[in-house]
């Protein structure tokens, strides 16, 4: 295989990634379900946590489910591809920043996206199974104590790239261009939850189960 059609082959794959994390579920979901868009209420966020205000458990779970399965999808399919077509690891990491790219800055929702947590936690799982477990173990402790969805995601986003290099030839293949993909998700994942930092220290942020505004 020429270096042309690899390289194509590889724009195509982080193309179709960046458009599957574009499908914004939480939009998606209430809409089939006939209610109120995500984006009118409560934090104005396309994401579960936002849907969970509606009261709606089940449309909040689908949509955990749908956001984090996408980045799951992105990756698997990276995967497969880079092994029939022998890519580099490079081609996997960068369908794993534009997956959680597409979620975070959509298309089809003029680049206003959600903050990416399940997706984010979608790509881990895809990337390695063990370091997804970890990271959302990290959430669920969080979570559980302070009952700060926001609180959780910002820990869980620092901790994860130190569970990679800390697991990396131990538990997983520490691979420099993954270790850099993730990184790059964690910053971004700060970067969007820097209101909720902001409310955070001013005691004025929401907690999980409060109701839409």
């Amino acid at each position: 295989m020429t270096v042309a059609i690899s390289s194509l082959i590889a724009l195509a794959l982080v193309l179709l990634s960046y458009l599957l994390g574009s499908v914004s579920f939480a939009v998606v979901v209430s809409r089939v379900m006939g209610l109120q868009d995500p984006r009118t209420f409560g934090s104005k966020n396309p994401g579960a946590t936002n849907v969970l205000r509606t009261g709606n458990k089940a449309a909040a779970a689908l949509t955990l489910v749908g956001d984090a399965a996408k980045g799951w999808a992105a990756v698997f399919i990276a995967s497969y591809a880079a092994q029939q077509f022998a890519l580099p690891t490079a081609v996997i990491a960068a369908c794993a920043v534009a997956v959680f790219l597409g979620h975070v800055y959509p298309v089809f929702l003029k680049f206003k996206g959600g903050k990416g947590v399940a997706t984010a936690l979608g790509v881990l799982l895809g990337l390695n199974p063990w370091l997804a477990l970890a990271t959302v173990g990290t959430w669920l402790i969080i979570v559980y104590v302070s009952r700060y969805s926001s609180l959780s995601s910002i820990i869980a986003a620092i901790f994860a790239p130190l569970y990679y290099l800390l697991g990396g030839n131990v538990a997983w293949e520490l691979r420099p261009s993954i270790a850099l993909a993730i990184v790059i998700i964690s910053v971004v994942l700060l970067f969007r939850h820097r209101a909720n930092i902001s409310r955070l220290m001013t005691g004025k942020e929401s907690r999980i189960g409060g109701k839409k505004q």
